[in-house]
C-alpha cells in the first residue's frame, strides 16, 4: 500500500464523522410545537352573552394605555400613575427586563468578529546564548470569527432575545396587576368611606333617639326598658363605626405600599364616592386574550424554549473558526517596530466532539423537556386565562341582578322604617319594633354598598383578565 493510499484512507476515516454531521445538519432546526396539547379557543366568552343591553350596545370604551381613567377618578388617576413609576414590584420586574437585554446583547455579540490586543515583556535566559537572560518585548493584534454553519450562535441569539421579549411582557403584566390592585384597593377604600358616612349619620340619629328618649323617661312618658334599648344600638353602632376605621386605616397602609411610599406620610382623605362605573359592552371576543401580558410572556417562553432544542442539537456539528493574529516582538523597546520583527499568523480550526460520554445527547433530552415545561405552562396560562374572564363576567352578571333586588329590598325597609316611626309617634307599637326596622333598613343600605363595591372590583378585575381592556 503507498503512502499515498495509507494517507487517503486516514483521511476519509477522520473525515467521516464530519461528512455524516454535515449530512444531518437539517436535524439542528427546532421542533415544531405540537398544537394539539394546546387548548382549543371559544370564538367569545359564554358569560358576555348576557351582558347586551341596549346601554351596552350604545357604549363601546376604547381602552388606552391608562385603562383607569375610565372611571373618571382624578385620586385614582394619580394613585395608579404614581404605582407605575415607584411600585416595588415593577422596579424589580424592569431590572429583570434590563438583565435579560443585556444577556441578549452578550449573546448576539459571540456572532460578531472579536478583536484584541495585547502588548508584554518576557525576561528569561536562552539556552542557545549559553543561559545568558535576554527580555523580549511584544505587542500584538488578534481577530477571531466563529462560522455559523450549522445556526448555532444564530439561534443561541434568538433564544435570548425571546427571553428578553417575555421579560417585557412579564413586565407590562406586572404593571398591570400594581395597576389593578391599586384601583380595587382605592374603591374598597372609598365604598368603606360611603358605608362609614352611613353608618355614622345612622350612629347619630340613635344618639338623638336617646336624648328624647331619656328625657321622656325623666317626664315619665316611657319605662327605662326603652331608654336600655337605644342605649343598646348606640353603642353597638358605635362598635361597627369603629371596625370600619380600622378596616380603612389597613386598607389605606395597603395603598401606600402599592404606590412605595411610606405608611406613616401616606394618606387618603375621605371625599364623596362618586367613580364613574364603566359599561362593559356586549359580545367581548376571545381574541382580546391575546394581548394579555402573561399569555404573551408564556407563549414568548415557548418559543424561546423551542429555539434552545435546535441549539442543542448542533451540538453535534462540528465548528469551524477563523483566526488571524499579527504583531511585533524584540529585545529591544526601540527596536519593537521594525519590519524584521514583525510576525503574523492565520488559522483555521474545525473541532468535532466524538465521543463525550452522551453530554451531548443529554444536553438535548434536557432542552426537550424545557420546551414541554413551557408548552404545559403556555396551556395552563391560556386556561387561567379564560377562567379569569368568564368568572369577571359571571360576577358581574349576577351582582348587576343582586343590586336590582337589593334596591328593592332598601326600598321596603326604608318604607318600613317610616311607617313604623308613625306608629310608635301615635303610641301604636312599642319602640322595638321601630329600633328593628331602623336596624334593618342600616343593614340593607350596608349591603347595597358592599354589593355596588364588589361590581367595581369585578370590573377592575375584568379589565385586568382581559389584560387591560375590552376593546
Amino acid at each position: 500500500m503507498s503512502f499515498r493510499q495509507t494517507t487517503f484512507g486516514l483521511a476519509r476515516r477522520a473525515l467521516t464523522p464530519l461528512l455524516a454531521a454535515l449530512v444531518l445538519a437539517g436535524c439542528a432546526s427546532s421542533p415544531a410545537i405540537d398544537t394539539s396539547r394546546l387548548p382549543a379557543t371559544p370564538t367569545a366568552f359564554r358569560e358576555g352573552k348576557s351582558l347586551q343591553t341596549a346601554q351596552a350596545l350604545a357604549t363601546s370604551p376604547v381602552m388606552q394605555e391608562d385603562w383607569w381613567k375610565v372611571f373618571a377618578d382624578p385620586v385614582l388617576d394619580q394613585l395608579a400613575a404614581q404605582a407605575t413609576r415607584n411600585n416595588s414590584s415593577v422596579q424589580v420586574a424592569a431590572g429583570r427586563l434590563a438583565q435579560a437585554r443585556a444577556i441578549a446583547r452578550s449573546t448576539n455579540a459571540d456572532r460578531s468578529v472579536q478583536a484584541g490586543l495585547g502588548a508584554g515583556a518576557v525576561r528569561q535566559t536562552d539556552a542557545t546564548a549559553g543561559n545568558a537572560p535576554r527580555t523580549t518585548v511584544s505587542a500584538t493584534a488578534s481577530l477571531s470569527y466563529e462560522v455559523d454553519l450549522f445556526g448555532k450562535l444564530a439561534g443561541a441569539s434568538n433564544a435570548a432575545l425571546l427571553d428578553a421579549s417575555a421579560r417585557e411582557a412579564l413586565l407590562q403584566s406586572t404593571q398591570l396587576l400594581v395597576q389593578a390592585d391599586v384601583a380595587q384597593t382605592y374603591l374598597n377604600l372609598r365604598a368603606l368611606d360611603a358605608e362609614r358616612t352611613l353608618v355614622r349619620d345612622t350612629l347619630q340619629a340613635y344618639r338623638n333617639t336617646l336624648r328624647l328618649t331619656e328625657i321622656r323617661l325623666r317626664e315619665g312618658d316611657v319605662a327605662e326598658l326603652d331608654v336600655a334599648r337605644v342605649r343598646t344600638e348606640v353603642a353597638a353602632t358605635e362598635s361597627e363605626a369603629l371596625a370600619l376605621d380600622l378596616r380603612r386605616g389597613a386598607l389605606e397602609h395597603a395603598l401606600a405600599v402599592l404606590v412605595g411610599e411610606a405608611a406613616s406620610s401616606f394618606q387618603v382623605a375621605p371625599t364623596e364616592w362618586a367613580t364613574a362605573l364603566p359599561v362593559i359592552p356586549a359580545g367581548v371576543p376571545s381574541t382580546v386574550l391575546e394581548r394579555r401580558p402573561d399569555v404573551a410572556a408564556a407563549q414568548t417562553a415557548m418559543q424561546a424554549a423551542q429555539a434552545r432544542v435546535g441549539v442543542a442539537r448542533t451540538a453535534w456539528f462540528p465548528t469551524f473558526s477563523l483566526t488571524a493574529s499579527g504583531g511585533y516582538a524584540a529585545p529591544e523597546i526601540g527596536d519593537l517596530f521594525k519590519m524584521s520583527m514583525r510576525g503574523w499568523g492565520i488559522g483555521a480550526l474545525l473541532s468535532l466532539p466524538l465521543f463525550d460520554g452522551g453530554r451531548r445527547e443529554a444536553g438535548v433530552q434536557n432542552a426537550t423537556a424545557e420546551m414541554d415545561i413551557a408548552l404545559a405552562q403556555y396551556r395552563e396560562q391560556v386556561l387561567v386565562a379564560f377562567r379569569d374572564v368568564e368568572d369577571q363576567l359571571l360576577a358581574l352578571r349576577l351582582l348587576a341582578e343582586q343590586s336590582d333586588a337589593q334596591s328593592r329590598s332598601v326600598a321596603s325597609a326604608s318604607r318600613a322604617t317610616v311607617l313604623s316611626g308613625s306608629r310608635y309617634r301615635n303610641g301604636l307599637v312599642s319602640q322595638l319594633e321601630l329600633l328593628d326596622a331602623q336596624r334593618s333598613e342600616l343593614a340593607n343600605r350596608r349591603q347595597a354598598l358592599q354589593v355596588r363595591a364588589a361590581q367595581y372590583i369585578s370590573t377592575v378585575g375584568l379589565i385586568r383578565a382581559l389584560g387591560g381592556g375590552w376593546a
